[in-house]
């Protein structure tokens, strides 16, 4: 049988199996592991696994991964959470939609600290959904706000994908990487927020005309103060990255570093909170880290299989404009984020993915902003939506999933507004990282 076929019909085996509700990480390494002796037989298996899987789990750019996510941790343990909620509240709460505007902003803010959209997306429920509900404003505009703009998280550095996509597409500065998510990002949340005021002006039931309290001009500077934490975080992360101080690395070490003075300076450092940090930190890592094996196994198997290159010259033979062939890579994640998590359909798709790529001279930073976004967007469709599961693990009873679910349909118009933006102008994307020194 022609070692291509055997590669298709593995992947096939791959998603029959996650299908049946085996972990991807194990679907992965099993698949990936039976495909090489089939292949390449025991000896050159365990050969090509010393030296791959160890050589590429074990990259030092790794490292970031776990500080990211201890960042994240202490961070929201730190208190930076509500302040950046509360001094958007009284920045826009004046405007149509003004409380919904509020959370994207303070998503984006806390994006920049979390690395990982489910913490954000979770800190948010408990603080925005119930002032939301308490002015007045729809039970599924409030908790669909929250859940879509909670995935921001995926692309506004820190973030855990980007590590994993720049490790993975060999050739991908990790600090360019992580630059190019700040102008998108931005760009995100502006469409949010037009998107709130259009929806509330078409429907004023969606929210109420005018805030409860009346907020002056010096409540709204006082607030700014709370923000300081957040911009000391950022400035360390994209300025010492930036400037060429630190490298990508580096900065998630003194990242880190500086989430746990800032603990120290709120007040808020205590043994307790420390511990539930770090074992939270390992078990993300932990589940992060097994994915990551295992996409690599699988990712060997299929470089023997020969079945990346076949993928590429029939690509390369269809005579597909690159726009045309991104668009079908998006419509296939759409699809994908439908069935399952965000990590696991990057991690799936890739080592297909990178030699049509190399092939076709598309740029990979614009490429992967690209394919976050679609990522982002795979966390709010239907059924799997981990990102209205969230929400609705905090809401417990008081908002049906229906209607976070109903209220998420718009949010992800939106998105694919976004996306077709991006897709237009590269620049948004490419433009940061050419400057990094």
């Amino acid at each position: 049988m022609d070692p291509v076929w055997i590669g298709a019909s593995g992947f096939v085996v791959l998603l029959i199996i996650i299908l049946l509700g085996i972990p991807v990480g194990i679907s992965l390494m099993v698949t990936g592991l039976a495909g090489l002796f089939y292949l390449s037989g025991v000896s050159s298996t365990f050969h090509l696994l010393v030296n791959g899987v160890f050589g590429q789990a074990t990259n030092y750019e790794f490292i970031a991964v776990p500080m990211f996510l201890l960042m994240g941790y202490i961070a929201l343990e730190a208190g930076l959470t509500k302040p950046a909620f509360e001094s958007g509240r009284l920045w826009l709460s004046s405007l149509p939609g003004g409380l919904a505007m509020a959370t994207s902003v303070a998503s984006a803010f806390l994006g920049a600290c979390c690395g990982s959209g489910i913490p954000t997306t979770a800190a948010l429920s408990r603080i925005a959904i119930p002032e939301m509900v308490r002015q007045g404003y729809d039970k599924g505009l409030a908790a669909g706000t929250v859940a879509a703009t909670g995935a921001l998280a995926v692309l506004i550095p820190p973030s855990i994908i980007m590590v994993v996509y720049a490790v993975f597409m060999e050739g991908v500065p990790l600090g360019k990487m992580l630059i190019a998510g700040y102008l998108p990002g931005i760009v995100s949340v502006i469409i949010f927020c037009l998107g709130i005021w259009i929806r509330v002006r078409l429907n004023p039931k969606l929210a109420p005309p005018r805030p409860i309290e009346r907020v002056t001009w010096k409540q709204r500077i006082i607030s700014l103060k709370g923000l300081w934490g957040i911009i000391v975080l950022f400035g360390v992360l994209a300025g010492g990255i930036y400037s060429g101080f630190f490298t990508a690395t580096e900065a998630a070490g003194m990242s880190a570093l500086t989430a746990f003075i800032l603990m120290a300076i709120t007040g808020q450092f205590k043994w307790r909170v420390v511990k539930t940090a770090f074992v939270d930190t390992l078990q993300v890592s932990a589940m992060t880290f097994l994915l990551l094996i295992g996409a690599i196994m699988f990712s060997l198997f299929l470089t023997v299989s020969g079945l990346p290159k076949a993928s590429a010259a029939l690509v390369v033979a269809a005579k597909l404009s690159p726009m045309v062939f991104l668009i079908m890579v998006c419509v296939m994640y759409f699809i994908l984020g439908c069935f399952l998590p965000s990590l696991s359909m990057l991690l799936l798709t890739l080592p297909i993915l990178y030699p049509v790529l190399l092939d076709m001279k598309i740029n990979l930073i614009w490429f992967g902003i690209i394919v976050i976004k679609m990522v982002e967007v795979g966390g709010l469709t239907p059924p799997f939506g981990i990102g209205v599961y969230v929400v609705k693990g905090v809401v417990k009873d008081e908002i049906e999933l229906t209607e976070i679910f109903k209220g998420i349909g718009w949010f992800i118009v939106m998105e694919l507004v976004t996306l077709a933006i991006l897709m237009a102008f590269p620049q948004i994307s490419l433009w940061l990282p050419g400057t990094v020194k």
